[in-house]
């Protein structure tokens, strides 16, 4: 079955984009109890990238069709599901990663979309927020996804937020007030970093 990717995200509105994540539908992994349990041999890199058995799973499908089933149990580890079989997974970071933003609006107006490096689109809000790891040194920002998962969001896709960040915070006039960015009408801060 051939796969489309959807539109570059520079050519949608941010009102497009999420009629196109309303759109997607995943499978219904979070309803499945199978009773069998076995090792995938798998890992996802801190990078993104994913392995089989130590051998880089170099089909952007094949990708794609392990994440559409992955889920974080509530232990903290991660499997892929299926009707009748749940696999376990190693997962050295975040699973999926921010590859790219698009903002629209600014202040509490501003809706941010990304997109992930398995294509899929995501609108930050407060059911898929910005979390901020790490150390004020060294942050490491993560995008919350569904099913327990998140993206960690590349480097130059935070710096990108900040920006956003530091240009309306002078157009504003306001000075030392942190770095707060809004996002489907939640706030987050983007120099502030999560307990856990």
């Amino acid at each position: 079955m051939p796969y489309d990717a959807p539109p570059e995200m520079r050519d949608l509105s941010l009102a497009e984009i999420a009629e196109l994540v309303a759109a997607r539908k995943l499978p219904p992994v979070e309803q499945w109890s199978p009773a069998a349990e076995s090792d995938s041999y798998m890992r996802i890199a801190a990078d993104g990238r994913w392995y089989h058995q130590d051998g880089l799973i170099s089909r952007p499908a094949m990708v794609r069709l392990f994440a559409s089933v992955l889920r974080r149990e509530d232990d903290g580890r991660y499997a892929l599901v299926t009707p009748f079989e749940k696999q376990w997974i190693e997962v050295e970071d975040a699973p999926l990663l921010a590859v790219e933003v698009k903002s629209e609006g600014s202040g509490e107006q501003r809706r941010l979309a990304f997109r992930l490096n398995t294509d899929e689109l995501v609108v930050c809000g407060a059911d898929r927020p910005l979390v901020l790891r790490g150390s004020v040194d060294e942050p490491r920002p993560y995008l919350g996804l569904w099913r327990g998962l998140e993206a960690r969001i590349e480097r130059s896709v935070y710096y990108d937020l900040v920006e956003l960040a530091l240009a309306e915070q002078g157009e504003a006039g306001e000075d030392g007030a942190g770095l707060p960015i809004w996002s489907d009408g939640t706030c987050f801060r983007l120099d502030r970093i999560s307990a856990a």
